[in-house]
């Protein structure tokens, strides 16, 4: 879920292959596909149902892309991929865009050469625990087994974290999120660490969820978000703009359900354009004048894809926090459309 620990000289030699530079747009309408690099399986965020059909937060936003550039949200292929694979996958071509709670890090921006769409979830880092352990704060892990994830930078916040306080720890290494889950069930360490809204998904696929804490230290920092390759910018304001278009269109109150008649036509000059009824801001982009309005009609608007995957309402559980609108008191905040 963090930041892979992969030298940016192994990226480069991917990257010279001409995978950065290639005109992915173009690619991905002759393909008629979009490929999007997600989760190996997250309740929530990226999981695959029991028809194996891909649904979550994540997901959700693969499926804004393939409809903002194909016109049609199922025109995609999924490629599951852990902390270790996904960068070099992203890199080499093998996908279009990564959509796999990723930490937005000064190393991946511009040692890895990696371009964030812009930040979908501001999160922290956290650690969950079984009720029985009798553990109230990370204060109280002295001594404890610690499953992390290899090859992200979970591994360095947890170090920092216990040095800091001068506490010691035991790492149990663990690949993916349902290794995680195994060994934590099984006793094979006392806590697991990871994003605060991973470690809610990961309780909520448990059998007994109720028996078991997050504890209230956050950590870190974790601004999570999509990612495309350095190197070809329009396909980077594709990614950015896609994900623009579902948070103005909250505060804008554009949803799913009125969008079809708002596209007919406003008083607001700024909804007119999100919409394509004005100034055809989708030909800037290469893509259709009702690229947004297929967006909001695919998964919606920005709060009711986070509602439907991963909010209160559902069992993962999250209140929007500092993921409200920037007017409820949030983060989120998307540039005008104009």
């Amino acid at each position: 879920m963090k930041k892979l620990l992969l030298s940016a000289s192994a990226i480069a030699a991917v990257m010279v292959g001409g995978a950065a530079g290639a005109a992915t747009l173009d690619d991905v309408k002759e393909r008629g596909t979009l490929i999007c690099g997600v989760n190996t399986g997250l309740v929530g965020f990226a999981a695959p149902d029991e028809n194996g059909y891909w649904e979550g937060f994540d997901v959700g936003y693969c499926r804004a892309m393939a409809a903002a550039v194909l016109g049609d949200p199922e025109a995609i292929e999924f490629v599951s991929l852990t902390g270790k694979t996904r960068f070099t996958s992203l890199a080499s071509g093998e996908i279009d865009v990564l959509s796999r709670n990723t930490t937005w890090t000064y190393t991946r921006d511009v040692d890895l050469k990696f371009t964030f769409a812009g930040v979908n979830y501001y999160d922290g880092q956290g650690f969950i625990v079984p009720k029985e352990l009798g553990v109230e704060s990370a204060m109280d892990l002295d001594g404890a087994t610690v499953c992390i994830q290899t090859g992200t930078t979970t591994e360095l916040n947890l170090a920092d974290f216990f040095r800091k306080n001068g506490m010691s720890y035991e790492p149990v290494p663990i690949e993916t999120s349902n290794e995680a889950q195994q060994q934590y069930l099984s006793g094979a360490c006392d806590t697991y660490t990871t994003d605060a809204s991973g470690l809610a998904a990961v309780r909520a696929s448990f059998a007994s969820p109720g028996d078991h804490m997050i504890l209230p230290e956050i950590i870190s920092k974790e601004p999570l978000g999509p990612l495309v390759r350095q190197g070809d910018d329009q396909w980077a304001d594709i990614a950015r703009w896609t994900l623009n278009a579902m948070i103005a269109a909250e505060e804008l109150g554009v949803t799913s359900e009125n969008v079809e008649q708002m596209a007919e036509g406003t008083e607001s000059p700024e909804i007119n354009r999100l919409l394509g009824t004005e100034d055809q801001l989708g030909a800037m982009l290469g893509l259709e004048a009702d690229w947004a309005k297929n967006v909001i009609m695919a998964v919606g608007n920005y709060g009711e894809l986070f509602d439907s995957t991963i909010g209160e309402g559902t069992e993962v559980g999250l209140a929007r926090g500092l993921n409200a609108q920037w007017i409820d008191g949030g983060l989120l905040y998307a540039p005008p459309f104009r």
